[in-house]
């Protein structure tokens, strides 16, 4: 038996649970849930047989490809010439390993055009844009100069503030104030005799 079987049948379950909301049911939840249980199961116990298998088949392909290398007893012409087809080897797996990464690297351009191409033709969902109503001063400055237009509505939304007049005393000679302030005649009789 297979994996995917099991997995069909696991699907196949929960959808039959899904859909027999309206008609009588042939299992019951927990019959269904057992069987579900038992099929995980199984197809667990498939996974690590199945993982087992192609490790064991990996180092049986490695083995038959490269049987392990009896150094002893060969003479140095004999290693030398070893070496040369190991090297041999490794450039010809190289040249298969590039052809393969350049195939797959083709491919995957190819996947993207083709994604790409099914995207344009199914088209972009556009959002749904919301209604702004517009004032013909908004219509207007979106045809003509906007800068020219901000400046006069800035000049035209400010608010005019009223100055009051204050009283200000009018600035006069300090000297003077000294003379008003100081009091004492004798004291700027006194100051100004030290000039």
């Amino acid at each position: 038996m297979n994996l995917k079987w099991f997995i069909y049948v696991s699907k196949v379950l929960q959808t039959a649970a899904m859909s027999e909301g309206q008609r009588k049911q042939k299992y019951s939840a927990t019959r269904r849930l057992q069987l579900k249980s038992k099929l995980l199961k199984k197809a667990a116990s498939m996974l690590v047989a199945e993982s087992e298998q192609k490790k064991q088949e990996k180092a049986r392909v490695v083995n038959e490809s490269f049987p392990p290398l009896m150094l002893s007893g060969l003479s140095v012409q004999e290693l030398q010439d070893l070496c040369k087809e190991l090297h041999r080897k490794i450039d010809v797996v190289d040249e298969a390993r590039y052809d393969m990464e350049i195939k797959v690297a083709k491919n995957d351009m190819e996947i993207q055009t083709l994604n790409q191409k099914i995207i344009d033709l199914k088209g972009v969902k556009r959002p749904s844009l919301k209604r702004v109503k517009k004032t013909t001063d908004d219509m207007l400055g979106a045809c003509t100069d906007s800068s020219k237009l901000m400046k006069a509505d800035f000049k035209v939304n400010l608010k005019t503030v009223k100055k009051d007049d204050e009283k200000r005393e009018e600035v006069t000679d300090w000297r003077k104030n000294v003379e008003a302030m100081s009091g004492m005649e004798g004291r700027k009789k006194l100051f100004n005799a030290g000039q």
